[in-house]
């Protein structure tokens, strides 16, 4: 009988190319995932994997079992999800994964409602690559919030597989130090003229800069003096301490330090949207159904938030 754990390995290890790091997505050691592999192959019998000095890579055999290996753990978590769907009450773990600023808005609007469950947990997670999608895929995760600029519904594309919830839209704020000429809030907010001050940006390739570089775009780009660093609380932190000004997703004003104002900016700023990710066939358990409705309801509460906290005309 084939051994679902080692199968869930060989999938990871088609989806990430090696061992190494197939290894250090699922927090074992190389020698580990090596192993597991091998007893599958003996399992098998057939080899699964053709290894040489500079590495492995699938065998045709491997290849058509890793096909295999999607429709039977689909078919042991909807398995899983039906014998769930028969209880009254809301057990188990469900494990949520989400970008920083997602985790720090949601986490105290979710454990309450969660908390009233008795046999439920919840465990949630910062993760601060966009690799949310594909831990939900490979099954590491039950739940992944994600972002997405494009303003094209994600589940239409390669991930068509999953289901996408909207949860809420999350419109760029301008940041400003309290005490700053446009914290006034019956000041005007006029792009042409933000040009002057001294901003502060991610880094290029991070998914917040790329909204900051749209926004300006159309007024000349980023000023040559603006100052780059990683890390959402780090550039908002800077801007309370009178260093810039910063272009923020307004999720980011949630659990911000003291000493910032917030202005909302024209309707044609870019804006992204926050979905929830999860496999269809754990929809049916009690206990991701109870955390997407909780996830559902701490949106609306943080959308309610966000339009109260950015004040002032545009």
């Amino acid at each position: 009988m084939l051994d679902l754990r080692r199968l869930h390995l060989l999938r990871e290890f088609s989806a990430r190319g090696t061992i190494a790091a197939t290894a250090h997505a699922l927090g074992y050691t190389p020698s580990a995932v090596s192993q597991q592999l091998a007893a599958l192959e003996r399992e098998t019998g057939v080899a699964l994997l053709d290894r040489s000095p500079r590495g492995a890579e699938l065998t045709d055999a491997g290849r058509l079992l890793v096909l295999q290996a999607e429709e039977i753990l689909a078919l042991v978590e909807a398995a899983e999800s039906i014998i769930a769907e028969q209880s009254d009450v809301a057990l188990g773990v469900v494990t949520v994964t989400a970008f920083p600023t997602a985790a720090v808005a949601f986490a105290p609007l979710l454990a309450p409602p969660l908390r009233r469950h008795e046999g439920m947990q919840l465990v949630l997670r910062q993760t601060l690559l966009a690799t949310g999608t594909q831990k939900v895929r490979s099954r590491e995760v039950d739940v992944a919030l994600v972002d997405d600029w494009s303003g094209q519904h994600p589940g239409r594309g390669p991930d068509s597989g999953l289901r996408h919830v909207h949860l809420l839209r999350d419109p760029l704020v301008l940041a400003v130090p309290e005490g700053h000429a446009l914290s006034d809030p019956e000041r005007p907010v006029v792009l042409e003229n933000l040009l002057g001050e001294s901003w502060i940006v991610a880094p290029e390739g991070e998914r917040s800069r790329s909204g900051t570089d749209r926004l300006l775009a159309e007024v000349g780009g980023l000023p040559g003096a603006a100052w780059e660093f990683e890390g959402l609380g780090t550039i908002l932190s800077l801007v309370s301490r009178g260093i810039g000004i910063a272009a923020v997703p307004a999720l980011a004003m949630v659990g911000a330090p003291a000493g910032l104002a917030y202005r909302r900016l024209p309707a044609s700023a870019p804006e992204r949207h926050v979905y929830a990710v999860l496999r269809p066939a754990s929809l049916r358990r009690p206990a991701v159904q109870v955390t997407l409705s909780a996830l559902r309801d701490a949106a609306r509460q943080v959308e309610e938030l966000l339009s109260s906290t950015a004040e002032g005309p545009v």
